[in-house]
């Protein structure tokens, strides 16, 4: 057992805990069409172990809308479900943020067509440009900069790999996990995230006591610890569950 799974492993004492976890690039491989984003083999089982410990629940978080994100993973009960960074949860989405979403997606569609390449992804409470399949990188980046422009102030920017998110609420993963942790009366939680979005989280829960973070592949972060891939993702959880005894 690595010094990181020894420190996650000791979660297993705090109860209620709360698991929450990204989805793509932590569960799921990233994919250039996000619909083909299936979780990992070992991913659903596990997870079920998991969430099958007394007093633990298993939460997955994304950018993903709700909805997208149960019929991508395949996934549904026992799990909790927030999706839209944040904005979107198992109760639903206000109807006032569909509508502003709807603005910008009219806003967005025209910068989008014209570069080859490019795809707009609408989300319950989103709007996301995706460049990852551009093959003129140049366009790629300048159809990046349009997005961001063409955003209000009351837009919320959630750049991550290959995309830009423009939010139509003020909502992160952060506040999320730390309002559902507080719904369960969580003494414990584990937060395992891969992309930019996720720093929110990591942010928000690095004050609180029992909170443990876990960065998964390079780049700057205020995780607390860093597993290299979803193969370090696999050894992490599975070594919960074992101290678990799920």
């Amino acid at each position: 057992m690595t010094a990181g799974t020894e420190v996650v492993a000791r979660l297993a004492g705090r109860r209620p805990l709360l698991v929450a976890t990204d989805y793509d690039g932590v569960l799921a491989r990233l994919r250039d069409v996000p619909g083909e984003a299936v979780p990992e083999e070992w991913a659903p089982d596990l997870l079920r172990r998991l969430a099958g410990a007394q007093d633990v629940v298993v939460a997955l978080v994304s950018g993903r809308g709700v909805q997208d994100l149960r019929a991508t993973s395949g996934l549904a009960e026992p799990f909790r479900f927030i999706g839209s960074h944040g904005a979107e949860h198992d109760d639903g989405l206000d109807p006032a943020v569909a509508a502003e979403r709807d603005l910008l997606v009219d806003a967005l569609t025209p910068l989008v067509e014209a570069v080859e390449g490019a795809r707009l992804e609408v989300k319950p409470a989103a709007v996301a440009v995706h460049v990852r399949t551009v093959a003129d990188r140049a366009a790629a980046t300048a159809l990046l900069e349009r997005a961001a422009a063409a955003a209000g102030p009351h837009h919320t920017a959630k750049p991550g790999k290959d995309v830009l998110e423009l939010a139509v609420t003020d909502a992160d993963k952060g506040t999320a996990v730390l309002r559902l942790a507080e719904q369960l009366g969580a003494d414990g939680v584990l937060y395992l995230g891969d992309d930019v979005t996720d720093e929110d989280a990591f942010t928000a829960l690095a004050p609180r006591t029992g909170a443990v973070t876990v960065k998964v592949g390079d780049g700057d972060t205020a995780a607390q610890l860093r597993v290299a891939d979803l193969d370090g993702v696999r050894e992490l959880l599975t070594s919960l569950a074992d101290a678990l005894g799920a």
